[in-house]
């Protein structure tokens, strides 16, 4: 299970709010979008989600508990730059959060735990398509191929709710529309919650089963720090689109 509800959540700095009023439920393996305007606070709330930054006032549960204060496990999250690690391999990578769970402060595996943890990485990484590069280091490989490794990187913990902040924004069409086909087949295959802030329309209507945007009702400049961003629109993808479940539906266009 991974059901998020967001309950009157604030955001402020000093005397600029940037989020106010948000109240939703997000139902356990939905893929959830968020859109709205530059500034508009998507980001924060993510990293609200993430446990990077803390609300200011409201309540965040994850399956009927608190949300954790600082990042874990149970949260994964793949940014629009690489978060990976230059001087790791594909393989490096993808172990390294296997390796800080299981192993604790020596961040070492040994034995079997180790001959385990590398049989599961390289699963992963031939799940995500990357499969023959596990001895590649970031730099010898292309965009897509960085953030599918990004992404193998954070499913390799196996959180609960996925964190996606413009993750495919800096990918060329081609590249992208097959990080959309294994995103869609990841999202599928996982109990998975996932929240993803992107500003491409079609991208949130393609991949998501609920889009959600946030704007700022009032938006004159004298009136930006007294006034933050809320919900405004909040979409169920009709027909439903359910993890697990194959649907017909294609937004206009796909497919052609």
């Amino acid at each position: 299970m991974s059901e998020l509800v967001i309950e009157n959540l604030w955001k402020e700095y000093d005397s600029q709010i940037v989020l106010e009023r948000i109240s939703l439920t997000i139902a356990s393996r939905s893929f959830v979008a968020l859109v709205g305007p530059s500034g508009c606070g998507k980001s924060t709330f993510l990293r609200i989600l993430l446990g990077q930054e803390q609300a200011t006032r409201g309540k965040i549960l994850v399956d009927g508990q608190p949300l954790p204060a600082e990042p874990g496990a149970e949260r994964g999250v793949v940014f629009q730059q690489y978060s990976v690690f230059p001087h790791l391999t594909v393989l490096g990578n993808v172990l390294l959060g296997k390796e800080f769970s299981d192993a604790g402060i020596k961040a070492k595996l040994f034995g079997a735990a180790k001959r385990n943890a590398i049989s599961e990485a390289k699963a992963m990484i031939e799940d995500v398509g990357l499969g023959g590069a596990e001895d590649k280091y970031p730099s010898q490989l292309s965009g897509g191929m960085r953030q599918r490794l990004a992404l193998a990187q954070a499913l390799m913990m196996k959180p609960k709710v996925l964190l996606l902040d413009e993750p495919f924004g800096a990918l060329d069409p081609g590249i992208r529309a097959d990080i959309h086909t294994l995103m869609k087949r990841l999202w599928n295959q996982t109990q998975m919650t996932i929240v993803m802030v992107t500003h491409d329309l079609r991208e949130a209507f393609t991949l998501a089963s609920r889009v959600i945007a946030f704007e700022r009702p009032r938006d004159r400049p004298e009136e930006r720090e007294g006034y933050g961003a809320t919900i405004t629109k909040d979409h169920e993808i009709w027909p439903p689109r359910v993890a697990g479940v194959a649907s017909n539906y294609r937004p206009p266009g796909e497919g052609k």
